[in-house]
């Protein structure tokens, strides 16, 4: 059974969107996974299909029912047992170890939220995980969903295909990635690093796995202190 990405949304079409393009959307015509996408409105209350109502409290903006969320996630849950996400910025970062994670799973059952968010007993009562792709909020999470599945699917094999590799890329060994060079050798005054055109793959591997260090230790102090910090 392939990898499945279940999506919870109101807005169905804007799915498969760039998941269906490139790469991804070859390996899904190839069945290396596959994309169920559901409208949490066929759940809705009334002849209207409602899925939110007032903040409790008071405040701006809507918030989705909760009976609307379970009904959907139940629903979407009764066909498979993937972890139940829920896509928010106040969740916890998503990080590659995680993708990795959820890569060795079944697949993953995704809920995007709009308005105001998701009532928050229906976050307790399916024990949805929280994820959060940053410190920003976006009008909904389709965009956090399509990126946390492009993000797993990559590293799916066959995917990517025999020349990728995954394993020297931003976040795999603790360390942003090196800079990437390719013809002209010259490009307004600005060479190719002289160590990548001379053949020696031992000073290559040297020269990258510094500046792979150079560059998380001035632009991710955060990811530097824990590469840093003794491995117990």
């Amino acid at each position: 059974m392939s990898w499945r990405a279940t999506v919870l949304t109101l807005f169905p079409e804007m799915f498969p969107g760039p998941l269906g393009v490139s790469l991804l959307g070859k390996a899904r015509e190839k069945n290396l996974w596959s994309l169920d996408v559901r409208d949490i409105r066929e759940h809705g209350l009334g002849k209207h299909r409602t899925v939110d109502d007032t903040p409790a409290g008071g405040g701006p903006g809507m918030v989705m029912r909760a009976d609307v969320a379970c009904a959907a996630l139940d629903a979407a849950r009764a066909t498979n047992e993937a972890p139940a996400i829920y896509l928010s910025p106040r969740g916890k970062p998503l990080t590659q170890a995680r993708v990795r994670d959820l890569v060795a799973g079944p697949g993953v059952t995704l809920l995007c939220g709009r308005f105001e968010g998701v009532d928050q007993r229906a976050i307790e009562a399916r024990n949805l995980e929280e994820i959060s792709l940053g410190d920003f909020v976006l009008a909904g999470g389709e965009i956090a969903a399509m990126a946390l599945i492009e993000a797993a699917v990559r590293l799916i094999p066959g995917v990517l295909g025999a020349q990728a590799s995954p394993e020297e890329e931003s976040f795999e060994n603790g360390l942003l990635e090196y800079p990437h060079f390719t013809r002209p050798q010259s490009f307004e005054g600005r060479d190719i690093p002289a160590v990548l055109t001379g053949g020696n793959h031992s000073e290559i591997s040297k020269w990258r796995q510094a500046q792979a260090q150079s560059l998380t230790r001035a632009r991710r102090p955060d990811l530097w202190a824990l590469y840093e910090k003794p491995k117990a």
